[in-house]
Protein backbone atom coordinates (compact mmCIF):
# COMPACT_ATOMS: atom_id res chain seq x y z
CA UNK A 1 0.00 0.00 0.00
CA UNK A 2 1.49 3.79 -0.85
CA UNK A 3 0.15 5.96 1.72
CA UNK A 4 0.80 9.59 1.53
CA UNK A 5 -0.08 11.33 5.30
CA UNK A 6 -0.16 15.27 5.61
CA UNK A 7 0.02 17.11 8.50
CA UNK A 8 -0.12 20.87 9.74
CA UNK A 9 2.87 20.75 12.36
CA UNK A 10 6.35 18.93 12.67
CA UNK A 11 6.75 15.34 13.54
CA UNK A 12 7.83 16.49 17.01
CA UNK A 13 6.12 18.73 19.97
CA UNK A 14 2.51 18.23 19.30
CA UNK A 15 0.18 15.05 19.86
CA UNK A 16 -0.31 15.32 16.35
CA UNK A 17 2.91 15.37 15.36
CA UNK A 18 3.44 12.38 17.17
CA UNK A 19 0.58 10.46 15.94
CA UNK A 20 2.20 10.83 12.64
CA UNK A 21 5.42 10.07 13.04
CA UNK A 22 4.48 6.75 14.89
CA UNK A 23 1.70 5.62 12.08
CA UNK A 24 4.47 6.22 9.26
CA UNK A 25 7.27 4.37 11.44
CA UNK A 26 4.64 1.93 11.78
CA UNK A 27 3.22 1.43 8.21
CA UNK A 28 6.50 1.55 6.64
CA UNK A 29 7.60 -1.08 9.01
CA UNK A 30 4.05 -3.07 7.90
CA UNK A 31 6.20 -2.78 3.83
CA UNK A 32 4.03 -0.19 3.04
CA UNK A 33 5.52 2.86 0.98
CA UNK A 34 5.19 6.22 2.64
CA UNK A 35 5.76 9.80 2.37
CA UNK A 36 4.84 12.57 5.08
CA UNK A 37 4.38 16.21 4.09
CA UNK A 38 4.63 18.72 7.49
CA UNK A 39 5.85 22.02 8.07
CA UNK A 40 9.33 22.38 9.51
CA UNK A 41 12.14 25.28 9.44
CA UNK A 42 14.91 22.96 8.05
CA UNK A 43 14.87 19.58 5.97
CA UNK A 44 13.80 16.62 9.04
CA UNK A 45 15.04 12.57 7.82
CA UNK A 46 13.43 9.68 9.62
CA UNK A 47 13.95 6.30 9.32
CA UNK A 48 11.79 4.16 7.44
CA UNK A 49 9.51 6.69 5.47
CA UNK A 50 10.33 9.84 3.67
CA UNK A 51 9.98 13.26 4.77
CA UNK A 52 9.02 16.24 2.74
CA UNK A 53 9.15 19.13 4.48
CA UNK A 54 7.54 22.59 3.63
CA UNK A 55 10.10 24.94 4.88
CA UNK A 56 8.92 28.20 7.32
CA UNK A 57 10.49 31.40 8.19
CA UNK A 58 11.80 31.16 11.57
CA UNK A 59 13.15 34.74 11.55
CA UNK A 60 16.25 33.13 12.16
CA UNK A 61 17.78 33.31 8.30
CA UNK A 62 16.89 29.96 7.34
CA UNK A 63 16.43 29.23 3.64
CA UNK A 64 12.14 29.16 3.39
CA UNK A 65 9.48 28.52 0.59
CA UNK A 66 7.02 31.02 2.77
CA UNK A 67 7.58 34.27 4.88
CA UNK A 68 6.33 33.58 7.63
CA UNK A 69 6.44 30.92 10.68
CA UNK A 70 3.97 27.54 10.71
CA UNK A 71 0.79 28.66 12.11
CA UNK A 72 -1.08 26.49 15.36
CA UNK A 73 -4.10 26.59 16.75
CA UNK A 74 -2.40 27.38 20.41
CA UNK A 75 1.25 27.24 20.64
CA UNK A 76 4.49 25.36 19.89
CA UNK A 77 7.60 24.78 20.94
CA UNK A 78 9.31 26.32 17.48
CA UNK A 79 6.43 28.92 16.76
CA UNK A 80 4.28 30.78 18.53
CA UNK A 81 2.15 32.29 15.47
CA UNK A 82 -1.49 31.03 15.28
CA UNK A 83 -3.67 30.51 12.29
CA UNK A 84 -6.26 33.53 13.60
CA UNK A 85 -2.85 35.88 13.13
CA UNK A 86 -2.68 35.10 9.68
CA UNK A 87 -3.86 37.88 7.10
CA UNK A 88 -6.00 36.41 3.81
CA UNK A 89 -2.96 36.51 2.08
CA UNK A 90 -0.94 34.25 4.20
CA UNK A 91 -3.99 32.33 4.04
CA UNK A 92 -3.70 31.83 0.56
CA UNK A 93 0.15 31.23 0.76
CA UNK A 94 -0.72 28.70 3.03
CA UNK A 95 -2.95 27.06 1.23
CA UNK A 96 -0.86 26.94 -2.13
CA UNK A 97 2.51 25.80 -0.65
CA UNK A 98 0.67 22.84 0.71
CA UNK A 99 -1.12 22.81 -2.25
CA UNK A 100 2.15 22.33 -4.25
CA UNK A 101 3.54 20.13 -1.94
CA UNK A 102 1.05 17.40 -2.09
CA UNK A 103 0.61 17.66 -6.15
CA UNK A 104 4.14 16.99 -6.35
CA UNK A 105 4.32 13.95 -3.89
CA UNK A 106 1.28 12.34 -5.31
CA UNK A 107 2.70 12.55 -8.79
CA UNK A 108 5.99 10.68 -7.41
CA UNK A 109 4.62 8.19 -4.78
CA UNK A 110 1.08 7.66 -6.69
CA UNK A 111 -0.47 7.19 -3.36
CA UNK A 112 -3.55 4.59 -3.19
CA UNK A 113 -4.48 6.50 -0.07
CA UNK A 114 -4.27 10.20 1.67
CA UNK A 115 -4.35 10.62 5.65
CA UNK A 116 -5.26 14.09 6.41
CA UNK A 117 -4.29 15.37 9.93
CA UNK A 118 -6.79 17.66 11.41
CA UNK A 119 -10.25 18.56 10.32
CA UNK A 120 -8.75 22.04 8.38
CA UNK A 121 -6.59 22.55 5.08
CA UNK A 122 -4.78 19.49 4.72
CA UNK A 123 -8.63 17.26 3.89
CA UNK A 124 -9.45 20.50 1.78
CA UNK A 125 -5.94 19.66 -0.23
CA UNK A 126 -6.70 16.36 -0.62
CA UNK A 127 -9.97 16.50 -2.00
CA UNK A 128 -8.15 18.53 -4.91
CA UNK A 129 -7.13 15.06 -6.04
CA UNK A 130 -9.33 12.10 -7.63
CA UNK A 131 -7.36 10.06 -4.36
CA UNK A 132 -9.65 8.35 -1.40
CA UNK A 133 -8.56 9.96 1.73
CA UNK A 134 -8.90 9.89 5.49
CA UNK A 135 -9.02 12.51 8.16
CA UNK A 136 -8.25 11.99 11.72
CA UNK A 137 -9.73 14.79 13.88
CA UNK A 138 -7.72 15.84 16.69
CA UNK A 139 -9.61 18.17 18.84
CA UNK A 140 -7.86 21.18 18.56
CA UNK A 141 -8.77 21.67 14.97
CA UNK A 142 -11.91 22.07 16.28
CA UNK A 143 -11.25 24.60 18.77
CA UNK A 144 -10.12 26.61 15.84
CA UNK A 145 -12.97 26.12 13.73
CA UNK A 146 -15.11 27.74 16.44
CA UNK A 147 -12.44 30.39 17.02
CA UNK A 148 -12.23 31.63 13.29
CA UNK A 149 -14.88 31.65 10.76
CA UNK A 150 -12.63 32.63 7.92
CA UNK A 151 -11.28 28.51 7.99
CA UNK A 152 -14.71 27.16 7.55
CA UNK A 153 -15.16 26.86 3.78
CA UNK A 154 -11.73 24.83 4.23
CA UNK A 155 -12.74 22.72 6.97
CA UNK A 156 -16.11 21.67 5.70
CA UNK A 157 -15.93 20.59 2.31
CA UNK A 158 -12.20 18.76 3.35
CA UNK A 159 -14.63 17.15 5.95
CA UNK A 160 -17.81 16.38 3.54
CA UNK A 161 -15.65 15.25 0.76
CA UNK A 162 -13.35 13.04 2.99
CA UNK A 163 -13.91 8.99 2.88
CA UNK A 164 -13.74 8.42 6.54
CA UNK A 165 -12.93 10.27 9.72
CA UNK A 166 -11.03 9.20 12.17
CA UNK A 167 -11.80 10.91 16.12
CA UNK A 168 -9.81 10.65 18.93
CA UNK A 169 -12.41 10.26 21.59
CA UNK A 170 -15.96 10.31 22.37
CA UNK A 171 -15.80 14.26 23.02
CA UNK A 172 -14.09 14.64 19.33
CA UNK A 173 -16.64 12.40 18.29
CA UNK A 174 -19.88 14.40 19.00
CA UNK A 175 -18.01 17.71 18.17
CA UNK A 176 -17.25 16.39 14.98
CA UNK A 177 -20.93 15.77 14.31
CA UNK A 178 -22.13 18.99 15.70
CA UNK A 179 -20.01 21.35 14.14
CA UNK A 180 -19.49 19.77 10.87
CA UNK A 181 -22.63 17.71 10.85
CA UNK A 182 -20.82 14.93 9.83
CA UNK A 183 -23.08 11.58 11.58
CA UNK A 184 -22.58 8.39 9.63
CA UNK A 185 -19.17 9.06 8.44
CA UNK A 186 -16.95 8.23 10.88
CA UNK A 187 -14.98 5.69 13.32
CA UNK A 188 -13.44 5.97 17.05
CA UNK A 189 -10.57 4.90 17.58
CA UNK A 190 -8.20 6.54 20.12
CA UNK A 191 -4.43 7.15 19.73
CA UNK A 192 -1.96 4.73 20.53
CA UNK A 193 1.59 5.46 22.78
CA UNK A 194 4.74 4.03 21.49
CA UNK A 195 4.80 0.41 23.73
CA UNK A 196 8.82 0.16 22.49
CA UNK A 197 9.69 3.31 23.57
CA UNK A 198 7.41 4.06 26.81
CA UNK A 199 8.28 1.16 29.31
CA UNK A 200 8.95 0.80 32.70
CA UNK A 201 12.24 1.09 33.71
CA UNK A 202 14.43 1.10 36.95
CA UNK A 203 16.28 4.26 36.76
CA UNK A 204 18.52 6.29 39.60
CA UNK A 205 16.67 8.94 40.35
CA UNK A 206 19.31 11.40 41.54
CA UNK A 207 21.35 10.86 37.81
CA UNK A 208 17.82 11.31 36.05
CA UNK A 209 17.38 15.22 37.91
CA UNK A 210 20.49 15.96 37.44
CA UNK A 211 19.96 15.70 33.80
CA UNK A 212 16.80 17.79 34.14
CA UNK A 213 18.93 20.30 36.20
CA UNK A 214 17.57 19.56 39.54
CA UNK A 215 19.87 19.00 42.49
CA UNK A 216 17.41 18.61 45.46
CA UNK A 217 16.00 14.92 45.74
CA UNK A 218 13.09 14.39 47.39
CA UNK A 219 10.62 11.55 48.26
CA UNK A 220 8.12 12.31 46.14
CA UNK A 221 7.64 13.29 42.45
CA UNK A 222 4.97 14.96 40.64
CA UNK A 223 5.12 15.65 36.63
CA UNK A 224 3.50 17.34 34.01
CA UNK A 225 4.29 17.19 30.54
CA UNK A 226 2.48 19.18 27.62
CA UNK A 227 2.07 23.11 25.85
CA UNK A 228 1.98 26.12 28.54
CA UNK A 229 -1.15 27.36 27.44
CA UNK A 230 -4.16 28.48 29.05
CA UNK A 231 -6.33 25.11 28.02
CA UNK A 232 -3.35 22.95 29.66
CA UNK A 233 -4.13 24.41 33.16
CA UNK A 234 -0.69 24.75 34.61
CA UNK A 235 -1.84 27.67 36.26
CA UNK A 236 -4.39 25.09 38.73
CA UNK A 237 -1.49 22.73 39.01
CA UNK A 238 0.61 25.54 40.13
CA UNK A 239 -2.08 26.37 43.17
CA UNK A 240 -2.60 22.66 43.65
CA UNK A 241 1.13 22.75 43.95
CA UNK A 242 0.60 25.07 46.91
CA UNK A 243 -0.96 23.15 48.94
CA UNK A 244 0.22 19.61 48.46
CA UNK A 245 3.83 20.75 49.27
CA UNK A 246 2.67 22.03 52.45
CA UNK A 247 0.65 18.94 53.35
CA UNK A 248 4.33 17.09 52.49
CA UNK A 249 6.39 18.99 54.60
CA UNK A 250 8.05 20.63 50.94
CA UNK A 251 9.38 17.35 50.61
CA UNK A 252 7.67 16.88 47.14
CA UNK A 253 9.65 17.95 43.42
CA UNK A 254 7.50 19.44 40.46
CA UNK A 255 8.71 18.86 37.45
CA UNK A 256 7.08 20.86 34.53
CA UNK A 257 8.06 19.78 30.87
CA UNK A 258 6.91 21.89 27.96
CA UNK A 259 6.98 24.97 26.55
CA UNK A 260 4.36 27.41 25.09
CA UNK A 261 3.27 31.01 25.46
CA UNK A 262 2.56 31.08 28.94
CA UNK A 263 6.20 30.36 30.37
CA UNK A 264 6.98 34.00 31.82
CA UNK A 265 3.16 34.07 33.60
CA UNK A 266 3.30 30.67 35.08
CA UNK A 267 6.87 31.63 36.21
CA UNK A 268 5.70 34.64 37.71
CA UNK A 269 2.45 33.18 39.72
CA UNK A 270 5.14 30.31 40.51
CA UNK A 271 7.04 32.89 42.92
CA UNK A 272 3.65 34.81 44.08
CA UNK A 273 2.84 31.55 45.23
CA UNK A 274 5.80 30.71 46.95
CA UNK A 275 6.64 27.21 46.10
CA UNK A 276 9.77 26.09 46.77
CA UNK A 277 10.32 22.54 44.34
CA UNK A 278 8.65 23.35 41.65
CA UNK A 279 11.11 23.24 38.08
CA UNK A 280 10.07 24.40 34.94
CA UNK A 281 12.51 22.36 31.98
CA UNK A 282 11.42 23.16 29.22
CA UNK A 283 10.65 20.85 25.94
CA UNK A 284 11.41 17.45 26.20
CA UNK A 285 11.87 15.25 23.69
CA UNK A 286 10.15 11.29 23.72
CA UNK A 287 13.19 9.72 25.30
CA UNK A 288 12.75 12.22 28.44
CA UNK A 289 9.49 11.92 28.84
CA UNK A 290 10.03 8.12 29.81
CA UNK A 291 12.52 8.91 32.06
CA UNK A 292 10.36 11.93 33.22
CA UNK A 293 7.04 9.13 33.78
CA UNK A 294 9.15 6.59 35.48
CA UNK A 295 10.75 8.65 38.36
CA UNK A 296 7.66 10.63 39.48
CA UNK A 297 4.68 9.21 41.50
CA UNK A 298 2.31 10.43 39.78
CA UNK A 299 1.26 12.53 36.80
CA UNK A 300 -0.87 15.05 36.29
CA UNK A 301 -3.08 16.58 33.59
CA UNK A 302 -4.97 19.69 34.52
CA UNK A 303 -6.17 20.34 31.49
CA UNK A 304 -9.34 23.02 30.94
CA UNK A 305 -10.23 20.95 28.10
CA UNK A 306 -8.07 18.04 26.81
CA UNK A 307 -9.59 16.43 23.20
CA UNK A 308 -7.33 12.83 24.18
CA UNK A 309 -4.72 13.27 26.50
CA UNK A 310 -1.71 10.76 25.03
CA UNK A 311 0.64 11.95 27.90
CA UNK A 312 -1.86 10.07 30.33
CA UNK A 313 -1.25 7.06 28.33
CA UNK A 314 2.27 7.19 28.13
CA UNK A 315 2.67 7.72 31.97
CA UNK A 316 0.35 4.99 32.69
CA UNK A 317 2.54 2.77 30.11
CA UNK A 318 5.52 3.96 32.65
CA UNK A 319 3.66 2.82 35.87
CA UNK A 320 2.67 5.97 36.59
CA UNK A 321 -0.47 6.65 37.77
CA UNK A 322 -2.58 9.61 36.73
CA UNK A 323 -4.37 12.81 38.25
CA UNK A 324 -6.62 14.23 35.34
CA UNK A 325 -9.72 16.28 34.93
CA UNK A 326 -12.89 14.97 34.66
CA UNK A 327 -13.41 15.96 30.76
CA UNK A 328 -12.88 16.08 27.25
CA UNK A 329 -11.04 12.11 25.82
CA UNK A 330 -9.80 11.76 29.63
CA UNK A 331 -12.70 10.15 31.14
CA UNK A 332 -12.64 7.35 28.28
CA UNK A 333 -9.69 5.61 29.92
CA UNK A 334 -8.70 6.86 33.32
CA UNK A 335 -10.55 4.82 35.88
CA UNK A 336 -10.19 4.25 39.98
CA UNK A 337 -8.03 1.49 39.22
CA UNK A 338 -4.79 3.53 37.33
CA UNK A 339 -5.43 6.99 38.63
CA UNK A 340 -8.18 9.76 39.54
CA UNK A 341 -10.08 12.31 37.82
CA UNK A 342 -10.95 16.02 39.53
CA UNK A 343 -13.38 18.38 38.43
CA UNK A 344 -11.77 21.62 36.14
CA UNK A 345 -10.26 23.97 38.29
CA UNK A 346 -10.86 22.89 41.40
CA UNK A 347 -7.03 23.21 42.54
CA UNK A 348 -7.54 21.68 46.01
CA UNK A 349 -9.30 18.49 44.39
CA UNK A 350 -6.39 18.27 42.21
CA UNK A 351 -3.69 18.55 45.36
CA UNK A 352 -5.73 15.75 47.44
CA UNK A 353 -5.54 13.72 44.60
CA UNK A 354 -2.19 13.89 43.89
CA UNK A 355 -1.74 13.20 47.74
CA UNK A 356 -3.93 10.44 48.04
CA UNK A 357 -2.07 8.71 44.78
CA UNK A 358 1.72 9.31 46.51
CA UNK A 359 0.65 7.18 49.78
CA UNK A 360 -1.29 4.54 48.19
CA UNK A 361 -1.04 1.50 50.22
CA UNK A 362 -0.54 -0.70 47.05
CA UNK A 363 1.22 1.14 44.90
CA UNK A 364 3.81 -1.39 43.63
CA UNK A 365 0.16 -3.30 42.40
CA UNK A 366 -1.23 -0.32 41.24
CA UNK A 367 1.47 0.19 39.21
CA UNK A 368 1.69 -3.26 37.38
CA UNK A 369 -2.08 -2.66 37.08
CA UNK A 370 -1.26 0.43 35.00
CA UNK A 371 1.57 -0.70 32.62
CA UNK A 372 -0.49 -3.54 31.55
CA UNK A 373 -3.82 -1.51 30.96
CA UNK A 374 -2.08 0.78 28.46
CA UNK A 375 0.16 -2.15 26.95
CA UNK A 376 -2.98 -4.23 26.31
CA UNK A 377 -5.81 -1.20 25.33
CA UNK A 378 -3.99 1.28 24.02
CA UNK A 379 -0.66 -0.01 22.33
CA UNK A 380 0.10 1.65 18.62
CA UNK A 381 -0.18 -1.48 17.14
CA UNK A 382 -3.29 -2.31 18.14
CA UNK A 383 -4.17 1.54 17.33
CA UNK A 384 -2.43 1.05 13.64
CA UNK A 385 -4.42 -2.24 12.70
CA UNK A 386 -7.85 -0.75 12.91
CA UNK A 387 -6.34 1.99 10.60
CA UNK A 388 -5.37 -0.02 8.65
CA UNK A 389 -8.58 -1.59 7.92
CA UNK A 390 -9.97 1.84 7.40
CA UNK A 391 -7.49 2.49 4.74
CA UNK A 392 -8.43 -1.11 3.16
CA UNK A 393 -12.07 0.35 2.88
CA UNK A 394 -11.91 3.08 1.65
CA UNK A 395 -9.54 2.19 -0.76
CA UNK A 396 -12.28 -0.72 -1.82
Amino acid sequence: MKVLIMNHFPLEGSGSGIYTKNLARELSERGNQVTVIFPEHENKEYEGFKSRVIKFNNGKGNDYEIDFNFPCFTTHPISNNTYYNLSEEQIEEYVEVFYKAAKEEIELLKPDVIHAQHLWIAPYIASKFDIPYVVTAHGTDLKGFVKDERYHKYALEGAKKASKIITISNQVDREVTELYKIENNKELIMNGYDENLFIRTEMNIKDELKKFGIDKVTDHIVSFAGKLADFKGVDVLLRAAKIYEKKLNNNVTTIIAGDGELREPLLKLKDELGLVNVHFIGHVNQEQLVSLYNIADVSTVPSRTEPFGLVAIEALACGTPVVGTNQGGLPDFINSKVGTLVPVEDYQALADGIVNEIFNLKKDERSDYCYNYALNNFSWKKSLDKVEKVYEEVIK
